[in-house]
């Protein structure tokens, strides 16, 4: 099979399962994850620039881009070199709905893009940015209405402290592995990263625990029990099917 098939067959399975995933929070994802044996899929502490409403999320493919440190001092601008650099390179071939990745050592004193490179990712379809790092311009970006995660904010450029090195490659998102082509999940509580075949795992088995858990939590609310409701004793899931039909999940 050639790469072009491969690729077109993935992209075949992530849109068939993308509504669905989109029905799973990520505190719901990661259970399942750890369940399956999948411990290290958040990105810690990269959170939303603008916080996001309960129930959205963002479901896209990675494209991934990887930082280091600076050796060297900045210069003069170059043009044809900027034109050459990895993040602008990526940012200029994203396709719509994919998010862009940064690895940026989590260094919080280099904002690696502002509002400017945020409206180009948001003029071409991007789903959202995620930086493992720091972002600038931070209230023009909020102005766009634009998805961006950071573990901070901070008003130099990325070249202060860091240089871009490489794109479409494996990199570390505060502590998850990304590779090209994950699959990502955001909600306003987290940003997790996993391999297709685990996505459709959560597409196939999230809404169902989803809906159980908010039928618990209503339970909870009326006064039940937590040694009878969470988890779900035997009757419990009995009255669970009685009342919604639907067959539990846990």
């Amino acid at each position: 099979m050639q790469a072009s098939d491969s690729t077109r067959i993935e992209q075949e399975r992530f849109a068939a399962i993308k509504g669905e995933l989109a029905k799973v929070s990520t505190a719901s994802a990661t259970q399942l994850l750890i369940k399956h044996g999948w411990r290290n899929a958040t990105m810690v502490g990269l959170r939303p620039l603008v916080s996001m409403p309960r129930g959205e999320r963002i479901v896209g493919l990675a494209r991934t881009c990887r930082y280091l440190m600076r050796r060297e001092s900045e210069g003069p601008a170059d043009p044809e070199k900027r034109r050459r650099s990895p993040e602008i390179v990526l940012i200029e071939s994203i396709a719509p709905g994919e998010i862009f990745c940064v690895d940026a050592l989590g260094v919080p004193t280099a904002g690696i893009i502002g509002d400017i490179l945020a409206a180009r990712l948001q003029a071409r379809g991007a789903a959202a940015a995620i930086i493992h790092g720091a972002v600038r311009d931070a209230p023009y970006i909020a102005e766009l209405g634009f998805p961006v995660f950071s573990a901070t904010t901070h008003p130099s450029h990325s070249g202060r402290d860091l240089v871009p090195v490489d794109f479409d490659c494996p990199i570390n998102m505060a502590g998850a592995t990304v590779l090209p082509g994950d699959v990502i999940l955001a909600d306003d509580e987290a940003a997790l990263a996993m391999p297709l075949e685990l996505a459709e795992m959560i597409a196939s088995e999230g809404p169902a625990k989803e809906l159980l858990e908010v039928w618990i939590r209503e339970k909870i609310t009326a006064g039940g029990s937590v040694h009878d409701y969470y988890p779900p004793s035997v009757d419990k899931l009995d009255e669970y099917r009685r009342e919604t039909g639907r067959e539990p999940h846990l």
